[in-house]
């Protein structure tokens, strides 16, 4: 009967093992192990792809130079974590009370001391490498500020107020502030980790009324806030500098509160903080919390007292009163290292006083400085490219168009061009399986081309588009598929023309065949007399090689595609091609480069070649103006931007110091230094040396086609619209600010500059140029004409930026224009005739120019049919404004005539020019007969034989014959305009859209047609 009063066996024995417990156990373990190893898997195959990448692209260094550097940085810093905070929870156990008075907070505290007694250790292990891996973490995302402290320069100019080399600012104060921050860091975490241990084992008590902290916790606590609070110091000592290139206020950089107030302050700040950290080192012994605790308390008050509210009471009532006198010197400084940082110091400002009219002026001829009027619209035509010259679905061309200029018959071309990308979301659904997509579905091929000025190859005959038919589309091509469209291909020699790296390229693709008579799958463009078109096999080196199993299960790890284990079409001549975005690429080999948004593509030396432009960036500039990039360079033609290297877009210095090409074919990235002297390039040189490669290097024909990059001159014309003024006071008061004028189709987006041809020295030259106009701050007219020379092979004049400002008369901006383009009666009745037929006007960019000592707007404007899918623009009118005149017709040259008031065809035939002898420019013509308006017409047609006959001479190298015919085209041109002048002020100018048609007046012969 006994055993009825014992235990039961099975409780003493415990509660039995579940096996379902067991196996869930298992389950978690494995799941946990395979999480673990696939996420290792994934990183090391991505790690070891990405060096395939660099090693064949000839960029191993570059590879080995980020791997080494961030590895170390994580380990560096990790392991300081680890090892400061583990010291610390080891010293406070170590340390621990060994008899503690026994309470309920500290009976209440031994079942977590119980619970954490057994694995204490894995615990201080684990807590350390968890806060070390945090750590280490965060500093592999300083690695651009260490190798920029380790391989800066000077940049031989100082700052104004602390005369410090602007490189301690740019190379070594972001990395102070780092090292700083970080220290203050592991010491919060080492502070609360070690209050944390000597709380659970008795060391410090809270509810006891006295000796709440043990002399262990108290001595250990006190050295961590004794140091903490000494890197505050540190910390004060080093925000000093940072006055300089804050933003906020009036200006970037130091302003009067700054330097009578907030510069005090911090000093005595880090005096006080050094004095508080001295008070925690001397409680180690003192063992009283009184002194460092006035010490602390003195320092937080100081805080508030003097970093917040003294600056505000100075700034209230010693700055606001007079303020623009207070900030003047301030301001000059500001301005100064803005103009300085921004490379807008040197830029040309010209007073300029347009003329109202087409009269006498200039010795050019107004046909002679309109011929290279670029009409094509790089945004608009995209959709002609693509139906014109698209033979199938799958290929496509850029959103917006590129502009770059060839020899073409020995005449610079400006030339609107798109290449034709491989777009693989026009394939069909039933096509798009992994072998089409990756294997034979892999480039573009070509170059499509149109003359900018809507002229043909000869330069001569503009295109008529009121015989415009759908093929033509309004544009003349340079490059195309069907016959006799090959000007391109003619006269750069001929190029490859497959595309395998590009804007729209697939992720990747498999290249490559098995044996070298093996079938060639690749789909090529197809060509005359072929349907399909042709099959080619990439035979370039490729991103990296398949090769073995090896390679193949690293990539099917990256791309997460098992078929490169398992496809026929992956052998082990196999390449893959991934990266394969040409500013993705530069990015790629020059992580430190902020990349332009518009890489845009040249054919240079039989090749085509993506150009991308690279600018070193920072924020930390002193004094210079501080501002948003997105912002700066928002136009309505911004898809995206560059910048991607600094942890904000904002900047306050940049220079173009790297131009980069990627071939399209081989996808060989090359790096040349533009300014080598910046002292950011240079330092990026000596942590990649080798990467970049020296100016000298770039060959004469990639030269030709090397330009101004846009974000670049939208940056400076965004800080010059404002730095302009360099008087403080007018500074200040915003007395002739000016602003980048809104798109008038694009309400909130900055009007995008123009690459235009330009008169320069003088009018005897153009320069390819960079263009932009400013309005007034908060106005419409126009204030100013900014252009940039754009041509690179001109080693004295590229870069050089002329403004014209015009006086303070209300010249009207482009919205005005825009506006009066709209509204004009003659204009609304000639474009009425879209609504008519369906279709409907899309105006294109809107471009000012000057012209014959003048600005004249031009601009193009489309008809598309409404409503439909597949209809494109077709270039229709061209409108021009001049002064108060107003002129349209289907060409260029028509519109000048309107603008003449000159009746298309009411003149007589011109005499033959080829005998006479121009006169100097200032004689009379020729006489001619019929009405004014006929004599203006006979005039123009005069002046455009002689200029064809220029033309003619010109090519045969006859230089005496060109310069003769010019002469009497000019005269020709000339008299033109000076009749056209006295004509209007007899009542009966041109200039109106609906005046062609106006009656002649007396002056004119009664002979006169009734068209004059």
């Amino acid at each position: 009967m006994s055993e009825l009063f014992d235990e039961d066996p099975r409780a003493a024995a415990g509660p039995p093992v579940r096996s379902g417990s067991r196996r869930s156990r298992a389950l978690i373990i494995t799941a946990v192990v395979l999480v673990v190893a696939f996420l290792s898997l994934s990183t090391f195959a991505g790690i070891y792809t990405d060096r395939l990448w660099y090693v064949s692209g000839g960029y191993g260094e570059v590879f080995t130079t980020l791997f080494w550097t961030k590895t170390v940085l994580f380990f560096v810093f990790g392991a300081g974590m680890a090892l400061v905070v583990g010291a610390n929870i080891y010293l406070a156990y170590r340390f621990r009370p060994f008899f503690r008075p026994n309470s309920p907070e500290q009976n209440g505290l031994d079942r977590y001391r119980e619970a954490v007694n057994p694995i204490r250790t894995w615990l201080l292990v684990g807590v350390a490498l968890v806060l070390g891996a945090f750590a280490g973490s965060s500093a592999i995302g300083e690695w651009r500020d260490y190798l920029l402290w380790r391989n800066g320069s000077s940049f031989g100019s100082e700052d104004a107020y602390f005369h410090k080399d602007i490189g301690f600012y740019v190379f070594d104060l972001p990395w102070l502030h780092y090292l700083v921050d970080y220290a203050m860091a592991v010491l919060v975490v080492a502070l609360i980790a070690a209050a944390v241990v000597h709380y659970l084992y008795g060391g410090i008590r809270l509810q006891t009324p006295r000796d709440r902290l043990s002399g262990a916790a108290q001595a250990q606590l006190s050295v961590l806030l004794g140091f903490f609070v000494l890197a505050k110091a540190a910390d004060y000592w080093l925000d000093r500098f940072d006055l300089v290139s804050q933003g906020g206020g009036v200006i970037t950089g130091m302003t009067y509160t700054d330097d009578h107030a907030v510069l005090p302050a911090k000093n005595i700040l880090l005096g006080i903080s050094v004095i508080c950290a001295v008070l925690f080192f001397v409680n180690v012994w003192r063992r009283t919390w009184l002194l460092p605790s006035v010490g602390l308390a003195l320092l937080a008050v100081s805080a508030i007292l003097l970093g917040l509210i003294w600056p505000g009471i100075v700034q209230q009532f010693q700055v606001k009163p007079s303020e623009a006198d207070k900030e003047a010197p301030y301001i000059e400084k500001n301005i100064q290292a803005t103009r300085q940082a921004y490379d807008v110091a040197n830029v040309e400002v010209e007073k300029y006083d347009p003329a109202t009219a087409l009269g006498s002026g200039s010795a050019d001829t107004v046909e002679n400085e309109t011929s290279s009027v670029p009409l094509i619209d790089p945004q608009l035509v995209r959709d002609a490219f693509e139906q014109n010259q698209q033979v199938r679905a799958y290929y496509s061309v850029a959103q917006v168009l590129d502009v770059d200029r060839y020899d073409i018959d020995g005449t610079d071309r400006a030339l609107v061009l798109g290449v034709r990308e491989l777009d693989q979301n026009g394939m069909n659904a039933g096509d798009r399986n992994w072998t089409n997509l990756h294997t034979v579905y892999t480039h573009g091929n070509g170059i499509i081309a149109a003359f900018a000025n809507q002229r043909g190859e000869d330069n001569r005959t503009q295109l008529d588009n009121a015989d415009n038919t759908g093929d033509q589309a309004g544009i003349v091509w340079a490059q195309g598929t069907n016959a006799g469209q090959d000007a391109l291909s003619r006269a750069t020699g001929g190029y490859e023309d497959r595309i395998y790296y590009g804007e729209q390229s697939p992720e990747y693709s498999v290249v490559g065949k098995p044996e070298p008579d093996s079938k060639d799958v690749e789909l090529n463009l197809p060509t005359g007399g072929s349907d399909e078109g042709t099959t080619t096999t990439y035979d370039g080196k490729g991103d990296a090689s398949v090769g073995g199993l090896f390679n193949q299960l690293m990539f099917a790890t990256k791309f997460g595609e098992p078929n490169f284990l398992l496809s026929g079409r992956v052998n082990e001549n196999s390449k893959v091609l991934f990266n394969r975005n040409p500013r993705d690429r530069v990015e790629k080999v020059a992580p430190w480069l902020t990349v332009d948004s518009d890489p845009y593509p040249a054919v240079v030396d039989g090749r085509i070649l993506w150009i991308v432009d690279g600018y070193t960036t920072t924020d930390r500039y002193p004094l210079s103006e501080k501002e948003s990039f997105k912002t700066m360079t928002d136009d309505s033609l911004q898809e995206q931007t560059g910048l991607r290297t600094l942890p904000t877009d904002e900047i306050n210095y940049m220079r173009n110091a790297v131009k980069a090409t990627v071939d399209a074919y081989t996808g060989d990235v090359t790096l040349y230094a533009w300014e080598e002297d910046d002292p950011i390039l240079q330092a990026w040189r000596s942590a990649f040396p080798g990467t970049v490669e020296d100016r000298s290097q770039i060959s004469e024909d990639l030269m030709k086609h090397l330009r101004y990059p846009e974000d670049l001159f939208q940056v400076q014309r965004y800080q010059f619209a404002r730095y302009h003024v360099t008087d403080p006071i007018d500074f200040y008061q915003g007395n002739n600010r000016w602003e980048v004028p809104e798109d008038p189709y694009s309400k909130g987006k900055f009007q995008p500059p123009y690459r235009l041809f330009v008169d320069s020295n003088g009018g005897n030259d153009q320069v390819f140029s960079l263009t932009s106009v400013y309005v007034p701050y908060n106005k419409n007219n126009l204030a100013s004409f900014v252009s940039v020379n754009a041509d690179a092979t001109d080693e004295s004049g590229y870069g050089q930026m002329q403004v014209l400002e015009l006086p303070n008369e209300q010249t009207p901006g482009p919205g005005q224009v825009a506006n009066q383009f709209a509204t004009d009666p003659g204009v609304a009745n000639e474009l009425a005739q879209f609504n008519r037929s369906g279709a409907r006007p899309v105006y294109g960019n809107l471009l000012t120019l000057p012209i014959n000592d003048g600005l004249m707007y031009v601009q193009p404007v489309y008809a598309t049919q409404a409503l439909s899918e597949s209809s494109f623009p077709i270039l229709r009118y061209v409108l021009v404004k001049y002064g108060n005149d107003i002129g349209f017709g289907s060409t260029l040259r028509d519109a000048l005539e309107n603008l003449l008031g000159v009746t298309p065809g009411g003149g007589t035939t011109p005499p033959d020019n080829s005998g006479q002898q121009g006169n100097d420019g200032g004689g009379e013509s020729p006489p001619v007969t019929g009405g004014a308006a006929a004599q203006i017409r006979s005039l123009l047609d005069q002046a455009q034989a002689a200029f064809d006959a220029a033309d003619a001479a010109l090519a045969n190298q006859d230089l005496a014959e060109y310069q003769r015919q010019i002469d009497i085209a000019q005269s020709k041109v000339e008299a033109a305009m000076k009749l056209a002048q006295k004509r209007g002020s007899t009542g009966s100018s041109g200039g109106s859209a609906g005046n062609a048609s106006e009656s002649p007046s007396p002056s004119e012969s009664p002979s006169a047609s009734p068209s004059d």
